[in-house]
C-alpha cells in the first residue's frame, strides 16, 4: 500500500479528555540536558527523590516521584531531560526548581527517565 492510498488521520487524532496545545504555549517549555550529580531520598516523602541536577554552569534541586523505580545512588552520573522553567514550589518542605521527563507504561506498572544515547552529552544543552 502506497502512503498516497492511505486515509487522512482524524483531524483531531487524540485520546479522549485531551486537548490540544497551542504552539505558543509549547514554545514557553524550555527543555534542558541536566546532569545529576546527587540524589537522595526526600526527608518527608516516600515517594519522593531529591535530586541536584547540573544545567551547564547552573545547579538546581528537583524532586521527582520516581523513588518507587529508581534507587537514589543509582541516578547520580546519569544525564536526564528537566523542564528548567518551571516555576518553582515546595513539595512536602522541600523546593522543586523544575520537573524531570519520564515515560510511564501503558499498564502503569513502571517509568523509563527520558535520558541522553550519548553518555558524555554536556548538560546544559538545550533539548529541541
Amino acid at each position: 500500500m502506497t502512503d498516497e492510498a492511505l486515509p487522512p488521520p482524524p483531524a483531531h487524532n487524540l485520546p479522549e479528555g485531551v486537548v490540544h496545545c497551542a504552539f505558543a504555549d509549547f514554545e514557553k517549555i524550555r527543555l534542558t540536558v541536566a546532569e545529576i550529580i546527587h540524589a537522595e531520598p526526600h526527608p518527608n516523602a516516600d515517594k519522593l527523590v531529591k535530586l541536584r541536577v547540573r544545567c551547564g554552569e547552573r545547579e538546581k534541586q528537583i524532586c521527582a516521584g520516581i523513588r518507587a523505580y529508581y534507587e537514589p545512588e543509582a541516578l547520580v552520573g546519569r544525564r536526564i531531560v528537566v523542564v528548567d522553567n518551571l516555576e518553582p514550589r515546595k513539595l512536602r518542605g522541600e523546593v522543586s526548581e523544575g520537573m524531570l521527563l519520564a515515560a510511564h507504561a501503558p499498564s502503569g506498572d513502571g517509568i523509563s527517565l527520558v535520558t541522553l544515547d550519548n553518555p558524555d552529552f554536556p548538560s546544559g544543552g538545550r533539548v529541541s
